[in-house]
């Protein structure tokens, strides 16, 4: 499988580690350009991404990986799951498409200030997120978060990863970070409704943040042919983290590497 990783974070903020050797997955994390390790690519797009993965996936000979998109990196997942690339895609309290109308019309008067602003002068509002750094985005992020993901971003080990994802994401600057949220809140150069892999959404209804999506994906799982949404009531934005186990064993099913449930 293979994790796109959330706004800013590097490849090291992994997930599930206490279950996928139990589960059989080999989970490989990899860094946007300009994140972490990897090299700048000035202009890139979301379709870019995608060739990244399929380049990646044929020198590695894995094949068709299943992808895991968390946050800003579920746009990432999408596209390769639009491209074909990817067998299966989970995304996890995954940013909508924040420019489709019906949506951007429900967000905060912030955050749709900055999804018209991402349309109208896309190096202006590039620019405007490359102010951010590492510990600015940690705040932004934990600001935004209520009760049930501030118990998971206030725990120590966590915190820690958490802190050094983030350095790493920011290392070679904010270019790569910038980027990013540039192209999560751009439309989407690609029709969700042609994506032919199954698709699941993974929402916590404790999820405050905005940037995610105001309907917990309802909308957006009616607009891909095979999607599946689930809604776990108890949960928040950090269920990758509490509920790991659950995501990977569905998804797992959902690719036949392991039997239905009911079965």
């Amino acid at each position: 499988m293979l994790f796109c990783p959330g706004a800013g974070t590097s490849r090291r903020l992994g997930f599930g580690a206490d279950v996928v050797d139990t589960l059989g997955v080999r989970l490989i994390s990899l860094d946007r350009p300009g994140l972490g390790a990897s090299d700048p690519a000035p202009g890139r797009t979301l379709a870019d991404w995608a060739a990244d993965v399929a380049g990646f996936a044929a020198a590695a000979g894995v094949g068709r990986p299943a992808v895991v998109g968390f946050s800003q990196g579920a746009p990432f997942a999408l596209a390769c799951a639009a491209a074909g690339v990817v067998n299966a895609a989970a995304l996890v309290s995954g940013t909508d498409e924040l420019a489709r109308p019906e949506v951007a019309a429900r967000l905060e008067p912030q955050l749709r200030w900055l999804v018209a602003s991402a349309e109208d002068d896309p190096d202006e509002a590039e620019a405007y997120f490359a102010q951010l750094d590492a510990g600015r985005l940690l705040h932004l992020v934990t600001s935004m978060s209520g009760d049930a993901d501030r118990a998971v971003y206030e725990d120590p080990a966590f915190a820690g990863a958490f802190r050094r994802a983030l350095a790493e994401g920011f290392a070679q600057g904010p270019a790569g970070y910038a980027r990013d949220a540039l192209l999560a809140m751009r439309p989407w150069p690609f029709d969700p409704g042609a994506i032919e892999v199954p698709v699941e959404f993974w929402y916590g209804g404790q999820d405050t943040s905005p940037v995610h999506s105001p309907d917990f994906g309802e909308s957006l799982a009616t607009r891909i042919p095979h999607a599946r949404r689930h809604l776990l009531a108890e949960a928040g934005g950090a269920l990758l983290w509490t509920h790991a186990e659950r995501i990977l064993t569905s998804l797992l099913r959902l690719t036949g590497a392991l039997p239905p449930a009911d079965q």
